[in-house]
This record gives C-alpha cells, structure tokens and sequence, in this order.
C-alpha cells in the first residue's frame, strides 16, 4: 500500500486488527478485554504510546532503525502521528497473547518447570540489567541487541520489589502460559508490522551492525529473534506504568 496514505492508514489498520483479534477471543474465552472494561481498552492505548516512545529514546543512541519519508512533515505532525501509531503496540501484542492463550495445547504449559525466583535472583537480574544498559549506552554497535533484554532484567525485580505483576512469579508457579504466550504474540505481530510497513511510506528501514543480513522484508533474519525478549519488556513496561493493566483470558 505505498504512497504517503499509509502514514494516516497504520492506525486504522492496526486498530482492525486489534478489534478482531478481540472478537476472537471473545468468543473463545467468553470475555474479553473489551468487553470485560472498555476503558482498559481504550487505556492500553494510551499506555503503548509512552512505551514505544522510549524505545525510541534508546534508538537515538543505537540508531538501529530510521524513519524514511518523515521531511514530508513538520516536527509536531510527525511526532504526533507516530505517536498515534505507538499507541497500537500494547494493545495488539497483548490481545494476540490472549487469543493464543485460549487454545487448549495452551494449558499444558500451567504445570511447567518451577523457576527459582528469590531475592538473590532478583538482586543478580537487577545488577545484570544495568550492565546490559551501561554496556548499551557506552558501546551501542557491539551492545545494541541489549535495546531489547536490558530493560526486562532491570524492570522485572522493580515489578517484583514494589508488588506489582511480574512473571517471574507465575514462572516460579510452574505456570509458562503467560510467558509463552507473550513471546509468541510478539512473533506475530512482528512478522506484521515488518510486511505492512515493507510498502508503506513513511516507513522504517534497519540499520544493523554485522547481522544485517537475510532480511525477510526490512528486517533481517536474526532481527526477529529480537522480538522475544520485547515480548517480555512490553509486559515489565506496562506493568511498572500501569499495575493494573489487564491480564491476559485464558480458557482455564
């Protein structure tokens, strides 16, 4: 869909498929996040934007990814405009989890290995994501793959520490249904936002140190292994802004 419509479109695209992705849960599940609170709908959008804008935050740094096409708007359009497409990522990553959780193959993974999770691990994945952040900072053309596992490392005690959500907990339940998934929501959601951005305009192009290389659309091939541990910061993120963010509805 190339031309300068796509930068008015996205959202619209997204919100389709976001709205559907709900439906099916819907009826799957019986519930589902619109339907359960329609202004926790509408407050997974309002979260997603901040989220991804910090992200960006970090790319000024790493200046893994550029925005083609964005002279053909002042400042205040495109920053508005890109933050209206922002405002999708939350929510169609969190309602493409849901709609995977609620297949039965799902509920095997409730009773799944237990994951230590004391207060040491918790001290030690604190400290480790600071590293991962100072070595990111400092070194961002050897250290860029840590844009997407630092902030979980760092986040995840924080979540832990201040009694908010985390999934350390469920994972040291032996519950693996949120985790895996989240992580599989992200792939998905990936593999779409890389084909509808590919002839889109504005659109975003990669610039990868090293493993740039086999791109299926824009992003290389290793690139969507990034999109595993962002699965897992999206949640910590969204978590730590919003305690009481949705759960994700299962079928059991």
């Amino acid at each position: 869909m190339p031309g300068i419509r796509t930068a008015y479109l996205f959202f619209p695209l997204w919100l389709g498929y976001i709205l559907v992705v709900d439906a099916l849960v819907q009826v799957r599940t019986g519930n589902s996040i619109s339907t359960t609170s329609r202004k926790n709908f509408v407050l997974m959008f309002v979260v997603s934007a901040p989220v991804w804008w910090l992200f960006e935050l970090i790319n000024l740094r790493t200046a893994n990814w550029e925005y083609l096409g964005r002279e053909l708007f002042s400042s205040f359009q495109f920053n508005l405009l890109s933050t209206i497409s922002f405002s999708i990522v939350v929510p169609a990553v969190f309602e493409t989890a849901a709609l995977i959780r609620s297949f039965d193959w799902m509920q095997r993974l409730r009773t799944g290995p237990r994951v230590a999770a004391t207060s040491g691990v918790f001290l030690g994945l604190f400290a480790i994501g600071l590293a991962m952040l100072s070595a990111m900072l400092v070194w961002p053309k050897i250290f860029y793959p840590f844009t997407w596992t630092a902030l979980v490392f760092i986040l995840e005690p924080i979540n832990q520490w201040t009694g908010r959500p985390h999934f350390l907990e469920e994972l040291r339940q032996g519950d693996w249904r949120t985790v895996t998934s989240l992580l599989l929501a992200a792939l998905v959601c990936g593999l779409f936002w890389e084909m509808w951005n590919y002839y889109s305009f504005p659109k975003w192009i990669y610039h990868i140190p090293v493993l740039g290389f086999w791109r299926i659309f824009e992003m290389p091939l290793l690139g969507y292994g990034g999109y595993v541990p962002f699965a897992l910061e999206l949640y910590a993120l969204t978590n730590f802004l919003w305690p009481n963010a949705p759960r994700l509805a299962s079928r059991g």
